[in-house]
């Protein structure tokens, strides 16, 4: 940091109450009020610098001690007394913290080269050509003081001439930087020998108002100088420090207890405007961070769908814990915007469909929905997530996007085990999402054992699960051992659809419900299964014919089932529990 040392004479200034005086053996004889503070002074050093006061003295009708207000000075009563100590000859020390306010200061009290040679104005003119604008963080902090006297400053040219003096070492290559500047990211240590970063100035450039921020980086991008990614970064570093929910890998924010919704909501709108339309820019992460922050202070509908348009063209680089987006509606009891997500796909898969015969359209799809279903595998842990909402977005998910369901089914097995309480309706909704022929075998293994499961899924996991015996590289037809077991299977979905045929007249709901369906034969299974996509049909037909096995006594029924169970392989024995546990329900 530069400074300017003027004068020789030792400060004489004192205050007593309100009122600064000089220290001399000679009369006051001109008193300048500004604001509330009065200055006693003396004519005779200053109206031969202050062209202003010249004028003031020469028309006021007041003999002796003449009284002026100057209550519109720039700078107030500080900038006031840099140039009265000037004129004193006292000792003042300039630098780039207090020189714009001196600097308006005195071009009001007109201290000009026209007024007296070597006068304040040219001082200073010559400090800020010579030392200010040639170093770099006294060219940032000069016009970030530039607040306290915008019209000003923008008038006598300060800010322009900071800007670009700011613009010109910003372009400059980075091995050409000789200056020092703020660098404070982690993984960075600042030595003699080190490198200097391509975005060494995005911290410093920060600390500006968001108006002095935004004409940097407008000129900088009108240069079409510096890539993208860098004009990005810089964007990041500043929402880092003004919008603090932004905060999360920046240890350099200030407070936001001061800062209004309405101030954040101007800088975020700002920071999106400034977004360079070049893809990869800014992270796919950034994006959703001020999505999420545009939901808590209620931005425009614009801004907030060019976010949604930005972040889906991204989508696939995002990570599940980018899409955890708060939940701002005060009407939903449930933690994540869901609903956000959804139109973030439904974004994503306009673009897609554009570009689909890329070759690498196919790995993009296919990525985007192994976020989806990880991200569905978060908020399923959300014990007020409606199965609607879960339901909804897993659908909105192109086939084409999910190969393998093994992920799918890890969100739906979450959301069962945290809803306990679900109703069976609900249970069938979730779960018909799920193709048993889509996971992989040990997948397909658990989804056997699991209870939380509906029936009708688990017989569809066995029935892919035995069809996995003969789809073999010789592609042999099933034995008569695995085509039993078929027909055990459906045996036994058959008898928990026919149970509650036995009842007498006193048949429940569920009976009424069931009585026009007849058992499934093995050959309408396997017909079942040559459907065109690909699921099996488990839905009994009224064409097909009772198996023996209709037992017309519940309780011999009961006993050939017992008998037989012994002999089933284990996952046989599971499916019979289920059914079992099904009609003791019934029963109950």
């Amino acid at each position: 940091m530069k400074f300017m040392k003027l004068g020789t004479r030792p400060d004489t200034f004192y205050t007593e109450e309100a009122t600064r005086t000089v220290i001399s053996g000679v009369p006051t004889d001109l008193t300048v009020r500004i604001n509330n503070i009065s200055y006693h002074l003396h004519k005779l050093p200053l109206l031969p610098k202050c062209g202003l006061l010249q004028q003031l003295c020469s028309v006021s009708e007041e003999s002796g001690n003449v009284t002026l207000e100057l209550h519109d000075i720039p700078g107030g009563e500080n900038a006031f007394e840099l140039c009265a100590k000037f004129c004193y000859g006292i000792t003042i020390n300039l630098s780039a913290h207090n020189f714009v306010s001196a600097f308006c200061a005195a071009k009001f009290l007109r201290m000009t080269e026209a007024v007296e040679k070597g006068n304040f104005v040219a001082k200073l003119e010559a400090f800020f050509t010579s030392c200010i604008l040639e170093g770099w963080k006294d060219s940032i902090v000069t016009l970030r003081s530039t607040g306290m006297v915008p019209e000003w400053s923008e008038n006598l040219g300060i800010i322009r001439r900071c800007i670009d003096s700011i613009l010109e070492k910003i372009l400059k290559p980075p091995a050409k930087v000789t200056w020092s500047f703020t660098y404070t990211r982690l993984g960075y240590e600042r030595k003699g020998h080190h490198s200097v970063p391509r975005d060494w100035w995005t911290e410093d450039v920060s600390d500006l108002d968001l108006d002095l921020f935004r004409c940097i980086i407008a000129a900088v991008r009108s240069t079409n100088i510096l890539p993208p990614q860098l004009i990005g970064e810089a964007l990041h570093v500043y929402a880092c420090r003004w919008l603090p929910d932004l905060t999360k890998t920046s240890g350099s924010s200030e407070s936001s207890g001061a800062q209004s919704a309405q101030r954040k909501q101007q800088i975020l709108e700002t920071i999106v405007s400034l977004i360079p339309v070049d893809g990869g820019s800014v992270s796919v992460g950034f994006l959703l961070r001020l999505l999420s922050l545009a939901n808590l202070l209620g931005v425009s509908p614009v801004i907030k769908a060019e976010l949604i348009r930005r972040s889906g063209q991204q989508l696939e680089e995002a990570k599940p814990n980018d899409l955890l987006v708060p939940s701002c509606n005060c009407d939903d009891h449930y933690s994540y915007d869901i609903d956000l997500v959804g139109a973030l796909l439904e974004s994503f898969l306009r673009l897609w469909k554009r570009r689909s015969r890329e070759r690498q359209s196919i790995k993009s799809i296919i990525n985007v929905g192994k976020l989806v279903d990880s991200y569905l595998q978060a908020v399923a842990m959300d014990v007020n997530m409606p199965v609607q909402k879960v339901v909804s977005l897993a659908e909105a998910v192109p086939e084409i996007a999910r190969p393998q369901h093994d992920q799918l089914y890890k969100a739906i097995n979450i959301y069962l085990k945290e809803h306990p309480g679900l109703a069976k309706a609900d249970k069938k909704q979730l779960c018909r999402i799920l193709d048993c022929q889509k996971l992989p075998p040990e997948i397909r293994l658990h989804a056997v054992r699991n209870e939380n499961l509906p029936l009708r899924t688990i017989v569809q996991a066995l029935f892919f699960d035995q069809g996995r015996g003969y789809r073999g590289k010789d592609q042999k037809l099933p034995t008569g051992e695995q085509f039993r077991s078929w027909q055990q299977i459906s045996q036994l979905c058959t008898d928990d659809m026919s149970k509650p045929k036995l009842r007498s007249s006193k048949e429940s709901p569920e009976a009424e419900g069931l009585k026009h369906h007849a058992p499934v034969a093995s050959k309408r299974v396997n017909k079942n299964l040559s459907k065109s996509d690909g699921r099996p049909g488990m839905e009994p037909t009224s064409d097909t014919p009772r198996h023996d096995g209709a037992v017309r006594d519940s309780r011999k029924g009961k006993e050939v089932r017992d008998r037989n169970n012994g002999s089933k392989p284990e996952h046989l024995q599971i499916l019979a529990r289920r059914t079992g546990s099904h009609h003791s329900q019934g029963k109950s």
